[in-house]
């Protein structure tokens, strides 16, 4: 009898254990680092902070995002990309076009027609 009493003890504690594992959270696919705010921001009053503090700003969660060992979410270099063709840098803007079709490539068709329009001013 002892020795099914122990035995069911050990299950419950092993069953317990993986419970606790179970849940633990896991690491974010993406690091967003105030993307969401600079993306709102900039469709709510239309960029009246300026796309070169935006620039600014999402370039230092990027860096951020890169110290961490992170990866920036869908999005985050397209929209980098399009901020950089307000302020004049089209080359920095295609960099920033070409890497949102390399992480992501369901967006390629996109960012090809972003591309085309940027070399074309």
């Amino acid at each position: 009898m002892k020795y099914l009493v122990k035995k069911a003890g050990v299950s419950v504690a092993l069953l317990m254990a993986g419970v606790l594992v179970g849940c633990a959270a896991p690491k974010p696919l993406y690091q967003w680092e105030g993307y969401q705010a600079q993306v709102y921001n900039h469709l709510r009053s239309q960029g009246a902070t300026g796309p070169e503090a935006q620039i600014a700003a999402m370039e230092e969660g990027f860096q951020k995002i890169r110290a961490q060992g992170g990866m920036p979410p869908p999005g985050y270099h397209a929209h980098l990309g399009l901020l950089y063709l307000q302020v004049g840098k089209d080359d920095q803007a295609v960099q920033q076009l070409r890497t949102e079709k390399a992480l992501f490539p369901e967006s390629a068709k996109y960012m090809d027609f972003l591309m085309a329009k940027a070399q074309k001013n």
